[in-house]
């Protein structure tokens, strides 16, 4: 259930990649290369790079690459098969595929979101003209929610009636049903699944409604305060962050995003004039949250009391930093208010929260010094409690460098808690995952740079002797599989050899390829030639005395001495097996 694959090669051979990433980057011609600032990490250098000829994208500074389906992916935010129809759109191409189920699914999403879309819009209408949505308009007013704000978030009101939408849309039943607008009651009516609420409709990060929040005005009798759609199949309350579409462009750009507990809580922080603040749509954040926030920045600051579940909240948050290379800050909350107060009385408070935020386990601690120290007994109990909190940490440096903060703070020795900081044991230490080695661009890269970009000249040339790195032999053996074509030797490829491919997929190698072949084969030769002078007598060997003649022959490269050479190269590779 796929795009047939015949299509998808179509759908790239008629896009420029250069003509996509302009849209999002602005780029200048470097050589064969085109080059500007990465738009997934903030620089001031350009470290970006996009090759034509090879249809690939690499940034040098935060590891990002790809072709051009993975930077539509990224940038407008969706999966594979809907990057492929947005480009097959603009080319004009119609696409195949492998199986209706794939087109009745997206044919059944795209259903679900148009009834979202109308549904937004009659509540919507409803709240700005409706006599019964006075109230709402009333209360909203109260919270300093003005009518720019009530267009701009698409704010509505769901009327106190059993069926006020499912008969105002018109819309199927069944549909209703399937987009959590509606459900069936006792008595087998089909009821709205909104009443008498002021509705904060969710979208999706692309900017698809998918679902709606619900609260009640102030008096109400419904012990629920706020309501939220159920699930759906557009629609995970793990998956899904509130303000996420309107916020996502700022974030990116200040490389940070604010995360609160609710949906008037990111309104209040976009009138105080920091709109890079998110929700959690009635649940806690997971682990799905923070890495769809990865996409987007590297700092994330909680703007809730991110103390309240203890130590359990605390072994998550470490644990998602090391995951998802993420750094973890506490907006200091005046005690008993929440932001969409902050942002009516002091706005600029609410600025400064977020640009004074502490790192999580710095919050933490000021909780505990927050005690008095009036005695020994005190000092010694703050510096126990507070050691507590920092021996969660995972990184014996940042517990090294805390433990000496509580000292000056307590005035206990710092030898003593240095000592409690190294010896904790409550678990193994979390260990980052293991970095990819990525070569240096030698003698071996320039010449398979050379075959990416020169195949037919290149490839007759090369043989796997020349080449002493397993992973540029990976590489090349990639390369050989695909016949050239980087983007499947891409794909094909693991993580070591890939992020190599990528970095070959856009190098700009101006080089003669006579001149580097020769050189990466006496290179090889000489290896080689080592390896039989450490095995005996030199006299008596031909294969020494041969294999020497043709390094030193080729001081001046010449097509017949380097087929030559790595003719006695492959029978070397031979013999070893």
């Amino acid at each position: 259930m796929a795009i047939v694959d015949d299509d998808i090669e179509r759908v790239r051979t008629a896009t420029s990649i250069v003509d996509v990433v302009q849209q999002a980057v602005q780029l200048r011609r470097v050589g064969q290369n085109w080059v500007g600032l990465c738009p997934f990490h903030a620089e001031r250098t350009p470290s970006f790079t996009v090759r034509e000829s090879t249809g690939r994208y690499k940034c040098f500074g935060c590891n990002a690459g790809g072709d051009v389906f993975t930077f539509v992916q990224e940038v407008e935010h969706l999966d594979f098969a809907a990057a492929v129809e947005h480009l097959a759109a603009k080319a004009g191409i119609q696409l195949h595929y492998t199986s209706g189920g794939q087109r009745r699914d997206r044919q059944e999403r795209q259903r679900l979101v148009e009834v979202m879309e109308r549904a937004v819009e009659w509540y919507h209408a409803r709240l700005l003209a409706a006599p019964d949505a006075a109230a709402a308009r009333k209360y909203l007013r109260s919270r300093g929610f003005d009518g720019e704000v009530v267009r701009r978030f698409r704010l509505g009101w769901a009327p106190d009636g059993w069926d006020a939408l499912a008969s105002g849309l018109g819309a199927p039943d069944a549909l209703l049903k399937r987009a959590g607008l509606a459900f069936e009651n006792r008595a087998g009516r089909l009821q709205d699944a909104f009443r008498a609420r002021v509705l904060f409709p969710i979208f999706s990060d692309g900017g698809e409604p998918v679902a709606f929040g619900g609260r009640v005005l102030p008096g109400s009798t419904d012990p629920a305060k706020y309501k939220n759609s159920a699930e759906t199949s557009i629609y995970a309350k793990s998956k899904t962050l509130y303000g996420l579409n309107w916020a996502k462009a700022q974030i990116v750009q200040e490389d940070r995003v604010v995360v609160c507990e609710g949906y008037t809580d990111v309104i209040g922080f976009h009138r105080a004039g920091v709109p890079i603040a998110v929700a959690t749509c009635g649940t806690a954040l997971t682990a799905d949250h923070v890495r769809l926030l990865r996409r987007f920045a590297s700092r994330v600051v909680l703007a809730f009391d991110a103390d309240a579940a203890g130590q359990g909240a605390a072994e998550r948050f470490y644990e998602w930093e090391q995951q998802f290379d993420v750094r973890v800050a506490v907006a200091r909350l005046p005690e008993g208010r929440d932001p969409a107060d902050v942002a009516v009385s002091d706005p600029g408070r609410l600025r400064a929260m977020v640009d004074d935020a502490l790192p999580f386990l710095g919050f933490r601690l000021q909780r505990t010094y927050a005690a008095p120290l009036r005695t020994p007994e005190d000092r010694a109990k703050v510096a126990s409690q507070a050691m507590a909190v920092v021996n969660e940490h995972p990184d014996a440096n940042v517990r090294v460098l805390y433990a000496g903060q509580i000292a000056q703070h307590t005035g206990l020795p710092e030898a003593d808690l240095l000592r409690v900081a190294r010896q904790r044991a409550r678990r193994p230490e979390m260990r980052a995952p293991r970095a990819v080695p990525v070569p240096r661009e030698n003698a071996e890269f320039v010449v398979l740079a050379l075959l990416v970009d020169r195949w037919d000249e290149v490839a007759p040339w090369l043989v796997e002797a020349l080449f002493a790195s397993d992973v540029y032999v990976g590489a090349f053996r990639a390369l050989g599989a695909a016949e050239g074509d980087v983007n499947a030797a891409i794909a094909a490829a693991d993580p070591e050899v890939r992020e190599l491919l990528e970095r070959l997929a856009v190098a700009d190698v101006d080089a003669e390829p006579l001149a580097e072949l020769a050189n990466l084969a006496r290179a090889a030769a000489r290896r080689q030639l080592d390896e039989i002078r450490a095995a005996g007598d030199l006299g008596r060997n031909e294969e020494y005395v041969e294999g020497r003649r043709l390094v030193e022959a080729l001081a001046q490269p010449d097509g017949a001495t380097l087929e030559a050479l790595l003719g006695w190269l492959t029978r070397r590779l031979e013999e070893r097996g």
